[in-house]
């Protein structure tokens, strides 16, 4: 009987009050999407940095015949094999559990796979190139990505290395902006947020003035706090719950359009978000709403619904 009583109290309310439901209901849309959109960036970030970095490699340049600018190249020469057979038995001895693969690349490998691929003609800046003007090299698989530092201090300005680069050096510019988006999301999204608790807070507490009377009829007859509290509140669950349900539903819209359907065909090397992902947040979201829309309430009814 009580329960009955609270849902048509609850539906009553509702239709007396549709238009600051609308209102709630909107504001928490645009406060949960902006959270959900912060949450797939940060997704996004985290899943491009897991398949990127399994891939990326430590390179160690060997010194070119010629001049080079390293002072470890002063002699001019490039490493004879047994120069470098002795760099790759330095590397198994002082990181044996740093580095997990090691790849010799020898100028004519790189100059007929990379080299080429790129400039078939062999002319680079108005000169025709060949293998003996390459670099011989060795690309390092690393078992955790993150300890570069210590390959470099082990192998850079040895003699006849040239240089050690860490391939995630090209994409830290790109993880930047992204992380630079998400924070700028999030940031709005706060602010949303706060928004959404002041407006639910004040509808519903103007949605329990406009019915005093009524209230304190419930109060004389016995009613406890809870059973006169609890429609409004639900009231302002219902409007939260709604608006997070179209904020899922609009980041399915905007990851199936921009992402699946349009970047995924295009960007082929970077891997993206995709409908799971959103699933994934979404009770979170749908929670998240409803957790604030319940506290937001509560807190506001204690003004006009004391014991």
């Amino acid at each position: 009987m009580r329960t009955r009583f609270i849902l048509s109290e609850t539906w009553t309310s509702l239709k007396r009050n549709g238009s600051m439901i609308l209102s709630v209901m909107l504001v928490t849309f645009i406060s949960f999407l902006f959270i959900g959109s912060s949450a797939l960036m940060q997704a996004q970030i985290t899943k491009a940095k897991g398949t990127w970095y399994d891939q990326v490699e430590v390179v160690v340049y060997f010194c070119p015949d010629g001049t080079s600018q390293a002072a470890s190249c002063a002699s001019g020469k490039s490493p004879s094999q047994q120069e470098i057979a002795d760099v790759i038995d330095l590397i198994h001895e002082e990181l044996p559990n740093d580095v997990a693969n090691i790849t010799y690349v020898s100028k004519q490998d790189f100059y007929n796979d990379t080299f080429l691929k790129e400039y078939p003609n062999g002319e680079y800046n108005g000169r025709t190139l060949t293998a003996a003007d390459m670099q011989d090299s060795l690309r390092l698989k690393l078992n955790d990505p993150t300890k570069y530092q210590v390959v470099s201090e082990v192998l850079s300005g040895r003699t006849g290395i040239e240089e050690v680069v860490d391939q995630r050096q090209i994409f830290d510019p790109i993880f930047k902006v992204l992380n630079r988006a998400t924070a700028v999301t999030a940031a709005l999204a706060v602010v949303m947020v706060v928004v959404a608790i002041l407006l639910t807070g004040t509808t519903i507490r103007m949605s329990a003035a406009s019915r005093r009377n009524e209230t304190e009829i419930m109060r004389l007859v016995g009613a406890s706090n809870w059973t006169i509290r609890l429609p409004f509140i639900l009231e302002g669950m219902f409007a939260a719950l709604l608006g997070s349900l179209l904020s899922v539903g609009a980041l399915v819209g905007i990851v199936n359009t921009f992402i699946t359907n349009w970047l995924a065909q295009t960007v082929s090397w970077m891997p993206f978000v995709n409908q799971t992902t959103v699933l994934l947040i979404a009770p979170a979201l749908v929670a998240g709403a409803l957790l604030l829309s319940a506290l937001a309430s509560a807190v506001s009814l204690r003004r006009y619904l004391k014991a």
